[in-house]
Protein backbone atom coordinates (compact mmCIF):
# COMPACT_ATOMS: atom_id res chain seq x y z
CA UNK A 1 0.00 0.00 0.00
CA UNK A 2 2.56 2.70 0.70
CA UNK A 3 4.68 1.51 -2.86
CA UNK A 4 0.76 2.29 -4.68
CA UNK A 5 -0.33 5.34 -2.80
CA UNK A 6 -1.98 6.92 -5.46
CA UNK A 7 -3.86 3.15 -6.52
CA UNK A 8 -4.64 2.57 -2.91
CA UNK A 9 -6.51 5.73 -2.38
CA UNK A 10 -8.54 5.31 -5.54
CA UNK A 11 -9.73 1.91 -4.39
CA UNK A 12 -10.33 3.62 -0.48
CA UNK A 13 -11.66 6.76 -2.07
CA UNK A 14 -14.35 4.82 -4.61
CA UNK A 15 -15.69 2.26 -1.51
CA UNK A 16 -15.96 5.53 1.00
CA UNK A 17 -17.91 7.71 -1.94
CA UNK A 18 -19.97 4.49 -2.74
CA UNK A 19 -20.75 3.70 0.98
CA UNK A 20 -21.55 7.89 1.88
CA UNK A 21 -24.14 7.69 -1.11
CA UNK A 22 -25.63 4.53 0.37
CA UNK A 23 -25.73 6.24 3.70
CA UNK A 24 -27.09 9.06 2.84
CA UNK A 25 -30.25 7.04 1.22
CA UNK A 26 -30.34 5.23 3.94
CA UNK A 27 -30.86 8.53 6.39
CA UNK A 28 -33.28 9.81 4.38
CA UNK A 29 -35.37 6.29 4.35
CA UNK A 30 -34.82 5.81 8.62
CA UNK A 31 -36.29 9.61 9.09
CA UNK A 32 -39.07 8.74 6.42
CA UNK A 33 -40.20 6.04 7.93
CA UNK A 34 -40.11 7.43 11.45
CA UNK A 35 -42.24 10.00 9.85
CA UNK A 36 -44.99 7.57 8.72
CA UNK A 37 -44.38 5.92 11.77
CA UNK A 38 -45.92 8.89 13.43
CA UNK A 39 -48.17 10.07 10.95
CA UNK A 40 -49.68 6.79 11.75
CA UNK A 41 -50.06 7.04 15.18
CA UNK A 42 -52.08 10.72 15.10
CA UNK A 43 -54.36 8.83 11.86
CA UNK A 44 -57.67 10.86 12.60
CA UNK A 45 -61.01 10.17 11.30
CA UNK A 46 -63.37 13.36 11.39
CA UNK A 47 -67.23 13.01 11.34
CA UNK A 48 -69.09 16.06 10.64
CA UNK A 49 -72.58 16.85 11.55
CA UNK A 50 -74.84 18.17 9.68
CA UNK A 51 -77.13 19.32 12.51
CA UNK A 52 -75.48 19.90 16.36
CA UNK A 53 -77.75 17.24 18.10
CA UNK A 54 -79.00 17.80 21.44
CA UNK A 55 -76.66 16.90 24.85
CA UNK A 56 -79.05 13.27 24.93
CA UNK A 57 -78.59 12.26 21.50
CA UNK A 58 -74.78 13.57 21.35
CA UNK A 59 -73.64 11.51 24.30
CA UNK A 60 -75.36 8.20 22.86
CA UNK A 61 -73.75 8.97 19.37
CA UNK A 62 -70.51 9.44 20.94
CA UNK A 63 -71.36 5.57 22.95
CA UNK A 64 -71.95 4.28 19.82
CA UNK A 65 -68.67 5.60 17.91
CA UNK A 66 -66.81 4.06 21.21
CA UNK A 67 -68.50 0.84 21.04
CA UNK A 68 -66.92 0.09 17.93
CA UNK A 69 -63.61 -2.34 18.04
CA UNK A 70 -61.53 -0.18 16.10
CA UNK A 71 -61.84 3.16 18.31
CA UNK A 72 -59.91 4.05 20.61
CA UNK A 73 -61.08 7.17 21.60
CA UNK A 74 -63.86 10.06 20.55
CA UNK A 75 -63.68 14.19 21.53
CA UNK A 76 -66.43 16.37 20.14
CA UNK A 77 -65.50 19.86 18.78
CA UNK A 78 -68.63 22.53 18.68
CA UNK A 79 -69.07 24.68 16.13
CA UNK A 80 -67.57 27.62 19.04
CA UNK A 81 -64.27 25.51 18.98
CA UNK A 82 -64.11 24.91 16.11
CA UNK A 83 -64.35 28.59 15.04
CA UNK A 84 -61.72 29.26 17.55
CA UNK A 85 -59.35 26.67 16.06
CA UNK A 86 -60.12 28.00 12.57
CA UNK A 87 -59.10 32.13 13.60
CA UNK A 88 -55.74 30.43 15.39
CA UNK A 89 -54.73 28.67 12.49
CA UNK A 90 -55.22 31.88 10.28
CA UNK A 91 -52.94 33.75 12.92
CA UNK A 92 -52.42 37.36 11.52
CA UNK A 93 -55.49 36.87 8.84
CA UNK A 94 -58.02 36.21 11.41
CA UNK A 95 -59.90 39.59 11.20
CA UNK A 96 -60.84 37.91 7.81
CA UNK A 97 -63.41 36.74 9.91
CA UNK A 98 -64.69 39.26 11.85
CA UNK A 99 -68.72 39.86 11.60
CA UNK A 100 -68.73 35.60 10.67
CA UNK A 101 -70.65 33.65 13.19
CA UNK A 102 -69.29 30.16 14.51
CA UNK A 103 -72.34 28.76 12.61
CA UNK A 104 -70.93 28.41 9.34
CA UNK A 105 -68.47 25.71 10.76
CA UNK A 106 -69.74 22.36 11.39
CA UNK A 107 -69.54 20.53 14.33
CA UNK A 108 -68.09 17.41 14.76
CA UNK A 109 -66.26 14.01 16.35
CA UNK A 110 -62.49 13.11 15.66
CA UNK A 111 -62.03 9.63 16.22
CA UNK A 112 -58.62 8.00 17.26
CA UNK A 113 -58.31 4.26 16.72
CA UNK A 114 -56.28 1.97 18.29
CA UNK A 115 -52.81 1.31 16.93
CA UNK A 116 -53.74 -2.01 15.27
CA UNK A 117 -56.32 -0.12 13.51
CA UNK A 118 -54.22 2.69 11.53
CA UNK A 119 -53.84 2.04 8.21
CA UNK A 120 -55.49 3.34 5.63
CA UNK A 121 -57.41 0.01 5.00
CA UNK A 122 -58.57 -0.43 8.15
CA UNK A 123 -59.44 3.03 8.30
CA UNK A 124 -61.93 2.69 5.86
CA UNK A 125 -63.50 0.12 6.88
CA UNK A 126 -64.26 2.02 10.11
CA UNK A 127 -65.33 4.88 7.56
CA UNK A 128 -67.39 3.29 5.56
CA UNK A 129 -69.05 1.52 9.36
CA UNK A 130 -70.12 4.75 10.31
CA UNK A 131 -71.73 5.74 6.91
CA UNK A 132 -74.16 2.51 6.84
CA UNK A 133 -74.87 1.77 10.77
CA UNK A 134 -74.18 4.87 12.32
CA UNK A 135 -75.83 7.68 9.50
CA UNK A 136 -72.55 9.77 9.56
CA UNK A 137 -72.47 11.11 5.57
CA UNK A 138 -69.77 13.64 6.28
CA UNK A 139 -66.34 11.84 7.00
CA UNK A 140 -62.61 12.23 5.87
CA UNK A 141 -59.85 10.93 6.99
CA UNK A 142 -57.46 11.89 4.39
CA UNK A 143 -57.00 8.43 2.78
CA UNK A 144 -55.62 9.32 -0.84
CA UNK A 145 -53.13 11.09 0.97
CA UNK A 146 -51.58 8.21 3.33
CA UNK A 147 -52.01 6.45 0.13
CA UNK A 148 -49.79 8.61 -1.67
CA UNK A 149 -47.13 8.88 1.18
CA UNK A 150 -46.84 5.38 1.85
CA UNK A 151 -46.08 4.93 -1.85
CA UNK A 152 -43.50 7.62 -1.72
CA UNK A 153 -41.89 5.77 1.41
CA UNK A 154 -42.48 2.51 -1.02
CA UNK A 155 -40.89 3.82 -4.44
CA UNK A 156 -37.95 5.82 -2.18
CA UNK A 157 -37.04 2.34 -0.65
CA UNK A 158 -36.42 0.69 -4.07
CA UNK A 159 -35.17 3.21 -5.29
CA UNK A 160 -32.37 3.33 -2.40
CA UNK A 161 -31.94 -0.85 -3.17
CA UNK A 162 -31.21 -0.43 -6.68
CA UNK A 163 -28.99 2.47 -6.37
CA UNK A 164 -27.05 1.33 -3.87
CA UNK A 165 -26.99 -2.10 -5.42
CA UNK A 166 -25.41 -0.30 -8.67
CA UNK A 167 -22.70 1.58 -6.45
CA UNK A 168 -22.04 -1.84 -4.61
CA UNK A 169 -21.25 -3.35 -8.07
CA UNK A 170 -19.32 -0.62 -9.34
CA UNK A 171 -17.44 -0.08 -6.05
CA UNK A 172 -16.34 -3.46 -6.24
CA UNK A 173 -15.56 -3.44 -10.43
CA UNK A 174 -13.13 -0.19 -9.24
CA UNK A 175 -11.46 -2.25 -6.57
CA UNK A 176 -10.77 -5.52 -8.25
CA UNK A 177 -9.58 -3.53 -11.10
CA UNK A 178 -7.12 -1.26 -8.91
CA UNK A 179 -5.62 -4.39 -6.98
CA UNK A 180 -5.40 -6.05 -10.21
CA UNK A 181 -3.01 -3.26 -11.43
CA UNK A 182 -1.21 -3.11 -8.09
CA UNK A 183 -0.88 -7.06 -8.51
CA UNK A 184 0.73 -6.64 -12.24
CA UNK A 185 3.18 -4.31 -11.27
CA UNK A 186 4.49 -6.52 -9.33
CA UNK A 187 3.94 -9.86 -11.41
CA UNK A 188 7.27 -10.51 -12.09
CA UNK A 189 8.41 -10.08 -8.37
CA UNK A 190 5.32 -12.56 -7.81
CA UNK A 191 6.38 -15.22 -10.84
CA UNK A 192 9.48 -15.50 -8.68
CA UNK A 193 7.82 -15.98 -5.41
CA UNK A 194 5.96 -18.97 -7.15
CA UNK A 195 9.17 -20.28 -8.87
CA UNK A 196 11.18 -20.84 -5.63
CA UNK A 197 8.02 -22.95 -3.86
CA UNK A 198 5.77 -19.95 -2.55
CA UNK A 199 2.02 -21.66 -2.45
CA UNK A 200 -0.84 -20.31 -3.97
CA UNK A 201 -2.30 -18.82 -0.18
CA UNK A 202 0.67 -17.49 0.40
CA UNK A 203 1.03 -15.43 -2.30
CA UNK A 204 -2.20 -14.31 -2.23
CA UNK A 205 -2.69 -13.41 1.57
CA UNK A 206 -1.17 -10.19 1.51
CA UNK A 207 -3.24 -9.00 -1.39
CA UNK A 208 -6.35 -10.21 0.51
CA UNK A 209 -5.15 -8.21 3.89
CA UNK A 210 -4.24 -5.32 1.54
CA UNK A 211 -8.12 -4.92 -0.30
CA UNK A 212 -9.84 -6.00 3.31
CA UNK A 213 -7.79 -3.30 4.83
CA UNK A 214 -8.24 -0.26 1.75
CA UNK A 215 -12.38 -1.48 2.20
CA UNK A 216 -12.25 -0.97 6.10
CA UNK A 217 -10.62 2.23 5.64
CA UNK A 218 -13.36 3.11 2.96
CA UNK A 219 -16.13 2.11 5.49
CA UNK A 220 -14.86 3.90 8.24
CA UNK A 221 -14.46 7.11 6.13
CA UNK A 222 -18.38 6.97 4.72
CA UNK A 223 -19.55 6.78 7.95
CA UNK A 224 -17.86 9.61 8.78
CA UNK A 225 -18.46 11.92 5.71
CA UNK A 226 -22.19 10.55 6.21
CA UNK A 227 -22.26 12.20 9.79
CA UNK A 228 -20.73 15.23 8.69
CA UNK A 229 -23.07 15.48 5.67
CA UNK A 230 -26.15 14.92 8.30
CA UNK A 231 -24.73 17.33 10.58
CA UNK A 232 -23.81 20.18 8.63
CA UNK A 233 -26.38 19.85 5.67
CA UNK A 234 -29.20 17.24 6.05
CA UNK A 235 -29.95 17.95 9.51
CA UNK A 236 -31.78 21.11 8.40
CA UNK A 237 -32.95 20.10 4.76
CA UNK A 238 -34.91 17.15 6.38
CA UNK A 239 -36.16 19.23 9.10
CA UNK A 240 -37.34 21.15 6.91
CA UNK A 241 -38.40 18.92 4.55
CA UNK A 242 -40.19 16.34 6.99
CA UNK A 243 -41.37 19.24 9.60
CA UNK A 244 -39.39 17.42 12.09
CA UNK A 245 -41.63 19.69 14.80
CA UNK A 246 -44.56 17.62 14.14
CA UNK A 247 -42.72 14.06 13.92
CA UNK A 248 -39.98 13.97 16.30
CA UNK A 249 -36.25 14.57 15.87
CA UNK A 250 -33.97 14.09 13.09
CA UNK A 251 -32.21 10.43 13.66
CA UNK A 252 -28.46 9.85 11.86
CA UNK A 253 -28.22 6.39 11.42
CA UNK A 254 -28.06 3.08 14.06
CA UNK A 255 -25.24 1.62 15.61
CA UNK A 256 -25.75 -1.59 13.63
CA UNK A 257 -26.24 0.38 10.23
CA UNK A 258 -23.03 1.51 10.92
CA UNK A 259 -21.41 -1.20 11.85
CA UNK A 260 -22.91 -2.73 8.41
CA UNK A 261 -21.48 -0.22 6.72
CA UNK A 262 -17.66 -0.94 7.45
CA UNK A 263 -18.43 -4.63 7.41
CA UNK A 264 -19.47 -3.85 3.45
CA UNK A 265 -16.72 -1.73 2.99
CA UNK A 266 -14.37 -4.86 4.16
CA UNK A 267 -16.09 -7.14 2.49
CA UNK A 268 -15.83 -5.20 -1.06
CA UNK A 269 -12.07 -4.99 -0.28
CA UNK A 270 -11.84 -8.52 0.08
CA UNK A 271 -13.83 -9.72 -2.04
CA UNK A 272 -12.04 -7.58 -4.97
CA UNK A 273 -9.09 -8.75 -4.19
CA UNK A 274 -10.15 -12.76 -4.95
CA UNK A 275 -11.86 -11.67 -8.27
CA UNK A 276 -8.44 -10.18 -9.12
CA UNK A 277 -6.39 -12.56 -7.85
CA UNK A 278 -8.10 -15.67 -9.29
CA UNK A 279 -6.58 -14.55 -13.25
CA UNK A 280 -3.24 -13.84 -12.28
CA UNK A 281 -2.25 -16.05 -9.57
CA UNK A 282 -2.90 -19.76 -10.39
CA UNK A 283 -1.92 -22.80 -7.97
Amino acid sequence: MRQCPLLCGVAVGTTAVALTIIAFFALVVINVQQLTAHIGERVEIVAYLDRVPEAGALKALRAKVEALPEVAAVAYTSQEEAMTLFKKRLGRDADLLEGVGPEILPASLAITLKPDFRTPAEAERVVATLRTNLGLDEVRFGREWLEKFEAFVTLLKIGGAVIGGFLLFAALFIVSNTIRLTQYARRDELEVMGLVGATSMFIKTPFLIEGALQGLLGGLIAVSLAFAVFRYFLHEALASLLLASASGSIVFLPLGFQLLLIFAGVFLGFFGSITSLRKLVRI
